[in-house]
């Protein structure tokens, strides 16, 4: 059965306002969704996860980014860079190092990302 996703249910409630429990409620089920089987489902968690930018998320998608499917890797890797946490710098580089050339270019923005962001602090 599939979960009904919290960000679409807000939005259709009629809303932008967030309340702190629905910002709970929904950074959850994007981290649960970040084990999911399916595919494409782990990629939607990362990109939702990059979008809403809780450093939370980090440590999450740190473990995601070795995922068996090259776009939730490439995806993941652009949701940390979004978050910015520098945590991610490592795991980022070793990444770089393993992934084929085509998905590099994302991986390097990322990195860049977070140094422009904590050097902005």
């Amino acid at each position: 059965m599939e979960e009904k996703d919290p960000e679409t249910s807000s939005r259709l409630d009629g809303g932008d306002s967030t309340t702190t429990e629905e910002s709970e409620k929904r950074l959850a089920h994007y981290l649960r969704m970040l084990s999911d089987e399916n595919p494409g489902n782990r990629w939607k968690a990362a990109d939702s996860l990059g979008r809403l930018k809780d450093s939370r998320g980090t440590d999450p998608l740190i473990d995601a980014l070795f995922d068996e499917d090259a776009r939730v890797r490439v995806k993941v890797a652009w949701a940390l860079g979004s978050i910015g946490d520098p945590r991610a710098l490592a795991p980022l580089r070793q990444l770089y190092r393993i992934e084929r050339q085509d998905q590099q270019e994302i991986i390097k923005e990322a990195i860049a990302n977070i140094k422009q962001q904590t050097s902005g602090q």
